[in-house]
């Protein structure tokens, strides 16, 4: 295996363990009948409330909480599988929640940068800024893509089940630790890979489209 594979295996490995921790709770959702709708608005409370962890400071709170709570964002779709409950207004509504979500983190990181005494930076503040407008902007790209006959799957460095663990594993265990840096890196590779993203996929629509 070649050095570069190596991270992105381990990272499977990692997502693959979660996803098979979770297949109990599936399973329990689905004999009790809980709406996938009910999980999703589930998880993106959990992603406000982690938002606004964020922007009080409680950096490491926040990421516990977003961590502990992230299945709810992961278990919605194999729920609606597996009950037989997918739909069109299903994926809709979903796919709108996590814009939300998106929203709520990306500003509660914003607020916190603005408005921190000791650890207040007016560049991060920008940054934490074009990263949430760089998400909102791949979500886009991804869903005009796909309305004109266009596959983005795969084109893009970072999605969001990576988006979220950077923001929960890292803050969870180490806070602001070293000076907010662990926390000034997390937020800087998002919002760089975001943006790379988005230029990522106008390429691969400008060379595939008619």
């Amino acid at each position: 295996m070649s050095r570069a594979a190596f991270p992105l295996s381990l990272w499977h490995a990692i997502r693959d363990g979660y996803l098979r921790l979770t297949e109990p709770l599936i399973d329990w959702c689905v004999r009790r009948g809980i709406s996938p709708n009910t999980l999703t608005v589930l998880g993106t409370l959990s992603c406000v409330v982690s938002g606004v962890m964020f922007g009080a400071g409680w950096i490491r709170l926040a990421g516990w909480t977003l961590g502990v709570t992230a299945f709810f964002d992961v278990i919605d779709g194999a729920v609606a599988r597996r009950s037989g409950r997918s739909s069109t207004f299903g994926a809709f509504f979903d796919s709108t929640l996590d814009r939300v979500a998106d929203a709520a983190l990306f500003g509660g990181l914003a607020w916190f940068f603005a408005t921190s005494a000791t650890h207040g930076s007016g560049w991060m503040t920008a940054v934490a800024l074009v990263g949430v407008s760089a998400v909102q902007i791949t979500s886009y790209t991804r869903a005009k893509a796909d309305a004109l006959g266009v596959d983005l799957k795969g084109v893009g460095m970072l999605e969001r089940p990576e988006r979220i663990t950077l923001l929960a594993a890292p803050q969870a265990f180490f806070g602001l630790m070293l000076d907010g840096w662990i926390l000034r890196g997390v937020v800087l590779l998002l919002a760089a890979a975001a943006v790379v993203t988005v230029v990522q996929r106008v390429h691969r629509v400008a060379r595939s489209a008619p």
